[in-house]
């Protein structure tokens, strides 16, 4: 960015308002002139899209869409992904886009939908993870974990370790994850991830799932060094989408005039999925197609532990039940 660019950036930047709202995202896009998405080329490319039936999933799928790309578009209820199939179809002329079913929180359902992809596409290039939603009560999942764990971590470390292999024929592949501004307010915690059901708290769960998301992240960047895989998180700001609106109604409500569009909460995962730039830097935090810091408080940051890392990679192999082989870890 031009040095007046990013002056502007770090002004919004800490103020979380002015960053995270659509004033974020409108000031950045004029002051640091983005190239339009519609002006990047996708065409050949295969892009797997989870979450993909509302919101920003449906938003960045579309996105994908209009770039070229074939997507496919991975959700759990039968009706509603074919219903997001059908409207993408209609909204941008393309019928390059097809469905896969399949639970985040269910490894049976995951490996189904892996082998799926596989049999249906020769390559795959991006895989966006972006399903999970903010539970308002204890649930426990197939996997034996909570709900929030096994959909926002364990069921896409192992899609993406089913996947890893055909990702990385497309050099690179691409694996980009959807954040949130809560994993801000929370330290690393393994043993948080699988909380007693009396003390369960659905956004303080979805905010500790997220500070892992990140983690895992650059955790996945590490261990397939020398590869040719891209691993990148972003968070989308605050954006009006009907989840947020279920699962934080008062928060939806005095911020509404100021939550960004699902359209402007996408932008960044289509740019990291098209920007060659984007591929330079592995295992970043991004928001508005600028890397940010991980961690805004320095007890989140003192709390991000070689040892906590290595227990949250080992967790994510038990629940999932896929381990990286030996000769992938970078340095074996």
């Amino acid at each position: 960015m031009s040095a007046l660019a990013t002056s502007v950036d770090h002004a919004l930047e800490w103020p979380v308002v002015t960053s995270f709202t659509r004033i974020g995202c409108a000031v950045r896009r004029r002051v640091a002139r983005w190239k339009p998405l519609e002006a990047y080329d996708l065409s050949g490319r295969v892009a797997l899209v989870t979450g993909a039936t509302s919101g920003i999933g449906f938003a960045a799928a579309e996105a994908l869409l209009r770039m070229g790309a074939h997507v496919i578009v991975l959700g759990r209820d039968a009706t509603r992904t074919e219903s997001a199939q059908r409207q993408l179809a209609s909204r941008t002329g393309s019928e390059r886009v097809s469905m896969v079913l399949a639970s985040m929180d269910d490894a049976d359902e995951v490996r189904r939908a892996a082998d799926e992809v596989m049999a249906q596409h020769a390559r795959l290039d991006i895989l966006v993870h972006n399903a999970g939603a903010l539970a308002t009560g204890y649930q426990p999942s197939p996997m034996g974990v909570e709900v929030t764990s096994a959909a926002q971590l364990a069921g896409p470390f192992l899609l993406t370790g089913l996947l890893m292999e055909r990702l990385a024929a497309a050099a690179p592949g691409r694996v980009i994850s959807v954040s949130s501004g809560g994993a801000y307010l929370v330290p690393l915690t393994v043993s948080g991830l699988e909380p007693a059901p009396a003390e369960f708290d659905g956004s303080r769960q979805y905010a500790r799932a997220k500070r892992a998301q990140i983690t895992l992240t650059e955790l996945w960047a590490e261990h397939t060094r020398g590869r040719s895989l891209v691993f990148q998180t972003m968070h989308p700001g605050w954006v009006d989408t009907p989840g947020l609106a279920a699962s934080l109604p008062r928060f939806h409500g005095m911020l509404r005039p100021l939550l960004r569009s699902p359209e402007e909460g996408a932008d960044t995962i289509a740019w990291l999925a098209a920007e060659s730039e984007a591929t330079q830097t592995n295992g970043a935090f991004w928001c508005d197609r600028v890397p940010r810091p991980a961690h805004r408080l320095a007890r989140t940051r003192a709390m991000d532990t070689s040892e906590r890392r290595a227990r949250l990679w080992a967790w994510c192999e038990t629940t999932s039940g896929w381990r990286l082989p030996p000769a992938r870890v970078a340095g074996g």
